[in-house]
Order: structure tokens, then sequence, then C-alpha cells
């Protein structure tokens, strides 16, 4: 996962993710719009394995999608795609039990600690300037 810009004053979360053949998210709920661009290989929802996403396919989700992701374990590459998403997912196990949310904030906090834990360099992707007033 390479972050390029979190936002999470406004909930916006743009990320470049390579998924490895096989992988299978979390199914989830999205509570704003999400546009997924796919550069290379090969992925589709569980719910709908008609629709598969290929190379070059642009994807938009309107708000109250619910799905669940996966690569099928048979690629023969990567899959490489870039979506912008709005809002959170909320995020639900196989019998629909509450797992938990991911939005831009979790996002930098998780690469935040990822990051201080292994000692490595800040995390280089845009983000919003900090809050401002003014005294007038």
């Amino acid at each position: 996962m390479q972050p390029l810009f979190l936002d999470p004053c406004l909930g916006i979360w743009v990320l470049r993710v390579i998924f490895h053949p096989g992988v299978v998210l979390p199914c989830h709920y999205h509570t704003g719009t999400v546009h997924l661009f796919t550069n290379s290989g090969k992925w589709m929802y569980v719910e709908y394995p008609e629709q598969p996403q290929t190379a070059g396919s642009y994807l938009f989700e309107p708000g109250g999608s619910i799905h669940t992701f996966m690569t099928p374990a048979d690629n023969t590459e990567p899959t490489d795609t870039l979506m912008v998403v709005y809002g959170a997912n909320i995020n639900f196990d196989a019998e629909g039990n509450y797992l938990g949310m991911m939005d831009a904030n979790d996002i930098m906090l998780a690469i935040d600690n990822l990051v201080k834990a292994r000692g490595l360099q800040p995390a280089k992707y845009i983000r919003p300037l900090p809050a401002a007033y003014t005294t007038e």
C-alpha cells in the first residue's frame, strides 16, 4: 500500500495498492463514494463474480455499497490499483459481525505507527495544511 493523499478532515484517502493473487478483504460498507482504477491484474467482488475488473478498468461505487474485494488465486500477476475513497469503510466478518472501520485518519495513524516501530523515515504523501485561526 502506498498512500498518495490522506485528508482526515474531508475524509478523503487516495491509495495505490498492489494486491497479490488470492487476497480477500473483509466485507465492507462504504459511507461515501469510491473511484477505483485497475492498472494491471484482475479483481472482483465476491458478490459479483460476473463483473471482473482487469487492466484499464475504472469502477465507480456510490456511497452505501456493500461488497467483498478479492483477487483470484490463479492470477498470474499482482493486481495494481489506484483508489480515491470518500468517507470510511465499515468492515464486517463472514457472519456479518462488526469488525471496525477504516478512514483516512486510521490509515495515517497506522502508517505513522509502522514507521515509528520500524525506525523508518516518515512516509511521503500529500496531507492538507494544519488547522489555522484568526484573532480578528
